[in-house]
């Protein structure tokens, strides 16, 4: 439990910090842009790191069990993490759907987290999602508030079709090969 906490502090921190701007500004101005760029990324995936060391301790010395989530939630989560795929994927490639969105990847995220707290009803998932969706939440208000440039739908739809079938690529993997044998627990019926 104190890995994964700890790792959630690390990340939250880390996240925040850049996403003060001024702050960052000032990391930048002192340590130059790259130095920058690599201690963030570092501290960063420290944090993952730590956050996936701890939760999978936590799992495996019998969390506890707070609810018991019905079968039809758990069938809505596997929806809810196609869209979560889909949004991801757009983030990365111009897209009516990055456009319509604003910011995918946090609505990725946010999607993610809200699956898990349906399908989940152990303590390090709920301790987990419910941090992740917060800090979303807090970085898309973060961004907002700076007026960060939000992205322009392109003429064609090629940028969709991507978003969409790498979506459902990014969907199977985790699925049928993340969840299963990274994560030790399978979300398919099998």
């Amino acid at each position: 439990m104190i890995l994964m906490l700890a790792g959630l502090v690390l990340f939250v921190a880390v996240h925040v910090f850049s996403a003060r701007r001024d702050l960052r500004a000032v990391a930048v101005e002192q340590f130059g842009l790259v130095p920058y760029r690599a201690i963030h990324g570092v501290l960063a995936l420290a944090a993952v790191l730590l956050i996936a060391y701890g939760f999978g301790m936590w799992r495996a010395a019998g969390p506890t069990q707070l609810w018991d989530p019905p079968v039809g939630l758990r069938h809505f989560t596997l929806l809810l993490m196609l869209v979560a795929s889909i949004a991801a994927v757009a983030a990365l490639v111009p897209s009516h759907i990055k456009a319509w969105l604003k910011f995918p990847f946090l609505v990725a995220i946010k999607t993610w987290a809200l699956a898990h707290l349906l399908a989940n009803g152990d303590l390090p998932t709920i301790v987990l999602s419910l941090v992740i969706l917060g800090w979303a939440v807090y970085m898309r208000i973060q961004a907002k508030r700076r007026g960060a440039p939000l992205p322009v739908a392109p003429k064609g739809w090629g940028g969709d079709l991507v978003a969409v079938v790498g979506g459902v690529v990014l969907y199977a993997a985790l699925a049928f090969w993340f969840h299963p044998y990274v994560v030790g627990v399978p979300v398919m019926p099998g």
